[in-house]
């Protein structure tokens, strides 16, 4: 019965911590590093058939050039409530319209803008451990509290707990990592 409640466990908490790896590298995706990125705006809401829905649910987003997206909406009819969109995002760019596609350039990062960027990512980062942690902790309790109800022995619970802290390392590790690519994406000039 320990084992298999353990394991559950274990499980349980790999899986969540994966998801919060995976949300912090999406997060870090949505980060501008000068080039161009179809994730900076795939997820971008705009207005469209009287209801909001994301860019990508409209139109396809390619990358002609590495600083350059090109957004082809499948409904021409979409074209001004995509840019519309994109001038109030807080994206900073202005759009090009040619009837048919929106064209948006990326003007190379100032030196200031990289390092404000970098310290973003770095809290979002710490954002994607926190979670981890919380994991930990709500994995932890309840370890304990089957070694209270006597569902395990103590020799059981520290060893799923060391089991708990590689896999809680190894989900920190995975952050940083993410962290340390896209700061390097940031500060390539």
């Amino acid at each position: 019965m320990s084992d298999e409640l353990i394991e559950m466990v274990l499980e349980d908490s790999k899986e969540r911590m994966d998801k919060a790896i995976t949300h912090a590298r999406t997060e870090f995706g949505g980060i501008r590093s000068g080039r161009a990125a179809p994730q900076l705006v795939e997820r971008m809401m705009v207005e469209a058939y009287g209801v909001d829905m994301r860019l990508v649910e409209l139109a396809s987003v390619s990358v002609p050039e590495a600083r350059q997206l090109m957004i082809t909406p499948h409904d021409p009819a979409n074209l001004d409530s995509i840019e519309r969109s994109i001038r109030n995002s807080d994206l900073g760019l202005s759009p090009s319209n040619d009837g048919r596609s929106i064209r948006l350039n990326f003007p190379p990062l100032t030196e200031e803008r990289r390092k404000e960027l970098v310290r973003v990512v770095k809290k979002m980062a710490e954002e994607g451990r926190i979670a981890v942690r919380n994991i930990r902790r709500e994995a932890r309790r309840e370890l304990e509290g089957a070694e209270k109800d006597s569902q395990m022995s103590s020799d059981d619970l520290k060893r799923a707990e060391s089991e708990l802290d590689r896999v809680t390392q190894a989900a920190e590790a995975q952050i940083d990592e993410a962290l340390e690519q896209k700061e390097k994406e940031l500060l390539e000039v």
